[in-house]
């Protein structure tokens, strides 16, 4: 029973694990399904007494809970000859006196047991591997210790009945047993409840798969079931042994109905432990299944901090930090994806995560734009370097939101030169616009928030190879055409262009091939004007050129 559970590997030695959650469902008074319970973060002072307090109120009441029973199995329910004189007596004598011997003995023992496991709490430091062990047996522990107190009860007062009235005997030992059995199963639950802060310090680390000598979900049924069936059961059995022994002992005969009656009384009693046990039981397997779904729902949200508090030693423990190492592979994942995107685009990485970007690429119609400083080394060399390094990212800011904006892709930082693409690596039903309007929205805003620089901007529609180049070792996602060439070319233009096209490019220094204008939806078209045409570096044909129909500040 019980063989698998949660095996943790011990975090720094003289402090708690960093690992305890720090959410919402980590910290505060729900993070063990009960206020009774405390927060996780509570100091182990605090903790110490927290823990005794409720251990000591819980075993007591358990023990008052079978003490009623033993009297009403005995005295109201099951038929029996009345107490002697001598019986009256020695019950008189005996039950006090071993009610302090077990009180003294069972809670010396039980209060040994718990200060020496939880020692390691007390003095605020993380656990060795067999203090966790030994700290999460500690509920199994108890519950032996309440055990034997009601078998010493069952060993006394059987024999105390034995020599002072032989014919109450059996009712005395079956009502022991069945009292004591129910103690057992209730201190077990309760225990395993009062020590969820422990358990939940205990099991904070990495998870291992071994749980030799702890209590798993089967040992909580069995538990259940000591309850459910076999107290009843017994009970039962107990009410037909006494009748059938009266009968043949020529005693009185108690009737059917009589019978009835008794079986009933027996069945409602039991019931009613039955139903504290159950709803004990309920709770412990209900509880971490809850905090699961509940932080399930707020992963489900997207807030991939949320953490659970495992508390449970058994099977659903390894449900609860199986949870949070799934969390905390997400968070992870997240994470990379982000660096990777600030590294190679969003695009391309989520492209990348679908699995929708080849090794090698493919040729698709693009609209590349490039933009370029003008005198970026002479200004480098009158400033000083944090100055030029917070003017240089505030430009690409700019560039980066703008293009962002359109839904294109910053390939390439080139120095301070940028390499955007639009329709790679996704599909852009209007790359030539949103190139286009990309452009004249960085011109413009260049000009009115990074003024004391100034770009060339070059905009090309055609079609580029576009995908990953390198080696399988180490690639890059990139573009490589005459799109590209021609955007690099009209950018060198617009930062200087030659006398014939000065005029018509005015002071946007912002530059695109016409056919880029040609190919654009909608109304973009309006915003752009001929700007002649040139033949540029490395062709032989003339290039159509477009310019802006306004002045740059207001492309916008």
């Amino acid at each position: 029973m019980g063989n698998t559970a949660v095996r943790l590997r011990p975090a720094p030695v003289g402090r708690y694990p960093a690992a305890m959650p720090t959410s919402p469902q980590g910290v505060g008074s729900t993070a063990f399904e009960s206020v009774l319970l405390g927060p996780t973060d509570q100091s182990p002072r605090r903790l110490r007494w927290r823990v005794q307090v409720l251990l000591t109120s819980m075993l007591l009441a358990t023990h008052l809970i079978g003490a009623a029973v033993v009297v009403v199995l005995s005295v109201l329910v099951l038929p029996s000859t009345p107490l002697s004189d001598a019986s009256v007596v020695g019950l008189a004598i005996a039950v006090p006196v071993y009610v302090v011997v077990a009180v003294v003995v069972g809670g010396t023992a039980a209060t040994v047991r718990g200060l020496r496991a939880l020692r390691w709490s007390s003095q605020g430091r993380a656990p060795s591997e067999q203090e966790r062990r030994t700290a999460l047996r500690l509920p199994w522990q108890l519950t032996l210790v309440q055990a034997a107190m009601w078998a010493g009860a069952l060993g006394v007062f059987s024999l105390l009945s034995l020599l002072l009235q032989p014919e109450r005997a059996l009712t005395t030992a079956l009502t022991i047993a069945i009292a004591g059995l129910v103690v057992s199963a209730v201190a077990f639950l309760l225990s395993e409840f009062g020590l969820r802060p422990i358990a939940a310090r205990a099991l904070t680390g990495e998870l291992l798969q071994d749980g030799r000598g702890l209590v798993g979900v089967r040992r909580r049924m069995v538990v259940f079931w000591l309850i459910g069936t076999a107290a009843p059961l017994m009970g039962v059995f107990l009410a037909a042994v006494i009748f059938l022994a009266d009968g043949a002992l020529g005693g009185e005969d108690l009737g059917p109905t009589r019978f009835a009656w008794i079986v009933l009384a027996l069945a409602g009693v039991v019931l009613g432990v039955g139903l504290l046990v159950t709803l004990l039981t309920t709770r412990a397997v209900v509880g971490p299944i809850t905090s699961v779904r509940q932080a399930l729902l707020r992963v489900g949200e997207g807030d991939l901090d949320t953490e659970i508090t495992v508390y449970d030693g058994t099977e659903l423990g390894l449900l609860q930090a199986g949870f949070n190492q799934m969390v905390r592979g997400l968070r992870e994942r997240e994470e990379l994806r982000d660096v990777f995107g600030r590294h190679v685009g969003r695009e391309v990485a989520d492209a990348a995560a679908a699995g929708s970007v080849e090794l090698g690429g493919q040729s698709r119609a693009v609209t590349v734009l490039f933009v370029d400083l003008v005198g970026s080394t002479s200004f480098a060399t009158e400033r000083d370097a944090d100055e030029v390094v917070g003017t240089l990212n505030r430009f690409f800011a700019v560039v980066v939101e703008e293009v962002g904006r359109e839904r294109g892709l910053v390939n390439k930082f080139m120095g301070d030169a940028v390499l955007a693409v639009f329709g790679a690596p996704v599909d852009h039903e209007d790359h030539p616009g949103a190139g286009l309007r990309a452009g004249r929205r960085i011109a413009a805003r260049l000009a009115e928030e990074v003024g004391e620089i100034r770009a060339g901007i070059g905009i090309a529609t055609g079609t580029a190879f576009a995908g990953n180049v390198g080696d399988e070792q180490r690639y890059e996602y990139t573009v490589i055409g005459d799109s590209v060439n021609c955007a690099a070319r009209l950018c060198d233009l617009a930062k200087d262009p030659p006398p014939g096209t000065a005029e018509a490019v005015g002071s946007s220094l912002l530059l695109a091939a016409m056919s880029t204008v040609a190919a654009a939806a909608g109304d973009e078209a309006g915003h752009w004007r001929a700007a002649g045409s040139t033949v540029l570096r490395g062709r032989s044909e003339e290039t159509e050129l477009a310019a802006l129909a306004a002045p740059v500040s207001a492309a916008r």
